[in-house]
């Protein structure tokens, strides 16, 4: 590692109107390290790596290349600087082969004409570099994401850029594809590149970084070298608390009586007939496998789709369901496995997005309440600590954590009786993941009754009062507080029988 680095960033601050998205933030980076960027959503990361790519601009603040001042003002000034950003949403053009892509905005050209050949030999030569399956011939929309991100970085050595920004690079990546993309950016650091590595995955970090650099409300808070990493102080730096405290379920809630009931509940398909309660003031969790049938049934429950047997009880009486708005309407809330596809309204304003369910009750002789509407959301965002610079803001330009928390405030406005969230922190980090526990709690000690699908087995031990167990579509088993442990969950979702002493 050479004395000087070849990036820093001074005092960097950035303001959206009055909001401090960015307050004095430092970084370093040298050549030949792979450099970890972490906090929680909406720290300011991806805030940062804009600035440096010239998408934003500073308010305040200066970056050096090399150890000389280097401004910033656009995209052709981060270029021209060695600075590539690969943001986590590819920046392609599908419709035109790789080598175009590779090429786009400096493509070979003699006497006005273009010289494709040209272009395709060399762009080979780069995909060979990087040990890449596919051809520089073949059009981008034939490739898997994993092969399209090889493109994104195929471009950026093209360009011989020496500093590369990867944000939540795996996010879209199968396990094999993410050991092949780690491959890679071990092969370019050993060629001399700076690469600064975003992401709230601890693995990840674990495996990649020489040095990681955590932010926090916008401030830097510090940074750490590859011998003193430890989950503990890292989820410490993020959130300022130590990770003890990431589950803060209070298992003296007084519970309740039956809310929900489900009997020889069934699709006919993916879901057998399942029996199951969940009683107010208590967290129970549906694990299991992938492909169990979990959402599935709680899209049952919800009026997604129509069951072929069974029934449904709420607070003892029968219910029919025959759509989410006949769910809304008992007081049922559903948050989605898949955020953006299933649960929210990307064009539409923050606040917008929390009062959707309330619309119809909050309205007077059929005209929107607006003024109550944005108090309803105002009171979410700030009980739920949604980092916005206001409650008109488009809920597509938000970070994945405060999307998902902006979900859970859509129900938390309706008063639940009944809440169903289908894996509820996944995707976020440690810091949305306290603040949607935490709003869990306080739910149930008023007396909600929550139903928790999650895959994260922690998650799992860490916050349910107790846990029903999918196999195949089935119940295969209950797991009351004192037999809840990760090996006795994953012997009931593999199928195998709990011996007479749990685990």
């Amino acid at each position: 590692m050479t004395a000087t680095p070849i990036l820093e960033m001074r005092d960097i601050g950035k303001r959206f109107g009055h909001f401090h998205a960015l307050k004095s933030v430092n970084l370093k980076v040298w050549l030949g390290e792979i450099h970890a960027l972490m906090g929680e959503n909406g720290a300011g990361k991806s805030t940062l790596m804009k600035i440096l790519a010239g998408a934003y601009t500073a308010t305040s603040g200066e970056i050096i290349i090399d150890g000389a001042p280097r401004p910033i003002k656009g995209p052709k000034d981060a270029l021209a600087a060695g600075i590539t950003l690969i943001y986590q949403e590819m920046n392609l053009a599908p419709n035109l082969t790789v080598a175009e892509n590779i090429f786009l905005g400096s493509e070979l050209a003699r006497g006005g004409l273009v010289r494709r050949g040209k272009m395709v030999r060399e762009a080979q030569q780069v995909i060979d570099r990087l040990g890449a399956q596919f051809r520089a011939t073949d059009l981008v929309m034939s490739l898997t994401i994993a092969e399209q991100q090889q493109v994104e970085i195929g471009r950026a050595l093209h360009r011989q850029s020496r500093i590369l920004v990867m944000d939540e690079p795996t996010a879209a990546l199968s396990s094999r594809e993410t050991q092949r993309l780690f491959e890679l950016i071990k092969r370019l650091r050993q060629e001399g590149m700076a690469i600064i590595y975003i992401s709230h995955r601890m693995a990840e970090v674990y495996e990649l970084s020489d040095r990681v650099s955590v932010l926090r409300d916008g401030e830097y808070v510090g940074s750490l070298t590859r011998g003193n990493l430890s989950a503990g102080e890292l989820v410490r730096m993020m959130v300022g608390r130590p990770l003890s405290d990431l589950f803060n379920k209070d298992t003296h809630i007084p519970v309740g009586d039956v809310r929900l009931e489900l009997d020889g509940l069934t699709d006919g398909k993916k879901v057998k007939p399942v029996s199951l309660t969940v009683r107010s003031g208590e967290i129970v969790a549906l694990a299991g496998l992938v492909g169990a049938g979990r959402s599935e049934l709680a899209q049952l429950v919800f009026g997604v789709h129509k069951p072929t047997g069974g029934s449904v009880r709420v607070d003892g009486n029968p219910v029919a369901i025959h759509s989410p708005r006949d769910a809304i309407t008992l007081g049922i809330g559903l948050l989605p496995e898949n955020r953006k596809e299933q649960g929210l309204f990307l064009e539409m304003a923050a606040h917008e997005n929390i009062v959707m369910p309330t619309l119809e009750r909050d309205a007077r002789f059929g005209m929107l309440n607006r003024r109550k509407a944005l108090g309803i959301s105002t009171d979410a965002i700030r009980a739920l600590n949604i980092r916005v610079p206001h409650a008109l803001v488009r809920a597509g330009g938000l970070s994945g954590g405060n999307q998902q928390k902006l979900l859970v405030s859509r129900w938390v406005a309706i008063h639940p009786r009944i809440l169903i969230l289908d894996e509820p922190t996944r995707g976020v980090d440690v810091g949305a993941k306290s603040e949607i526990y935490r709003m869990m709690g306080l739910l149930a000690q008023q007396g909600v009754a929550i139903l928790m699908i999650s895959s994260e087995l922690p998650e799992v031990v860490g916050m349910s009062d107790r846990v029903y167990v999918m196999c195949e579509g089935r119940l295969a088993g209950e797991l009351g507080r004192d037999q809840i442990s990760q090996e006795n969950i994953m012997t009931l979702a593999t199928g195998v029988e709990l011996t007479t002493t749990p685990v």
